[in-house]
């Protein structure tokens, strides 16, 4: 398949790496447009009010890669519109560090966006995201630090699971369909995980930003937040990643308002 990839934690995330290096062993042929810089919680804004750059590098990737100093959203639209030779078959967008699980996160999720703009194209869209223990992800996200062995581990996995499954995602989805497939994968994922169709968790998310501080800002401060699920609800994201199960929950957008 053609496949295009971009995610919200930059070009130079490993985690998007050991994921294109999985759909090219599988096969797949791949166009990399991403952002140059993280773009995580910044849901499915574009560049309104400035200009966009978009530059071809090596990454050593293997396939054609670009990176834009805009959103994810940015990346996929100007992908489409202006750089691909050819249209892709699907967006796949991830993997993320960290999930994107529940109602309280997958509307801010650059991840999700990038896949979602897809969708608004009237492509077949997968967003990936890998949760991560609260120790783990500070680790990652410190400057300079590498990525234990035992989370490459994990990554490898999920993007043999993410390889196997995106061609019968793809299949399983109407052109112009508004849908995006959210998959979660559980930490740590095995070769034999299995996968759950679930709903998004109703998470109420507040407080996100800390107390005024001594030079008068207010800093981001991150909470899993509060599930208010109701009691013999279908079974939740949250909860099959809880179970050490992947979470697949189809997003689908034609029913919002209904």
């Amino acid at each position: 398949m053609r496949l295009l990839i971009t995610n919200d934690d930059s070009l130079d995330c490993p985690f998007l790496h050991v994921l294109v290096h999985a759909l090219r062993d599988a096969g797949h042929d791949l166009y990399v447009v991403a952002p140059k810089t993280e773009q995580s919680w910044i849901g499915a804004s574009k560049s309104r009010h400035r200009a966009v750059v978009v530059e071809a590098v090596d990454r050593g990737l293997g396939c054609p890669t670009w990176t834009t100093d805009g959103t994810p959203s940015d990346c996929v639209n100007i992908a489409l519109a202006h750089i691909l030779p050819e249209w892709p078959d699907a967006v796949v967008s991830g993997i993320n560090v960290g999930l994107n699980a529940s109602l309280g996160f997958i509307l801010a999720s650059g991840t999700i966006a990038g896949a979602w703009e897809g969708a608004l194209h009237g492509l077949p869209a997968i967003a990936l995201s890998q949760d991560l223990t609260f120790g783990i992800f500070d680790q990652i996200k410190t400057p300079g630090a590498a990525i234990p062995r035992e989370v490459t581990e994990t990554l490898r996995r999920a993007s043999a699971h993410a390889a196997e499954m995106i061609p019968r995602l793809v299949a399983a989805t109407k052109p112009r369909s508004f849908t995006v497939h959210n998959i979660n994968f559980p930490y740590p994922c095995r070769a034999d995980t299995g996968i759950m169709r679930t709903v998004p968790s109703r998470v109420i998310v507040p407080g996100i930003f800390g107390p005024r501080a001594g030079d008068g800002a207010h800093r981001f401060v991150f909470t899993l937040g509060e599930p208010v699920d109701p009691p013999g609800s279908p079974l939740t994201d949250r909860a099959a990643l809880e179970a050490g199960s992947i979470s697949h929950s189809i997003l689908d957008y034609t029913k919002l308002g209904l």
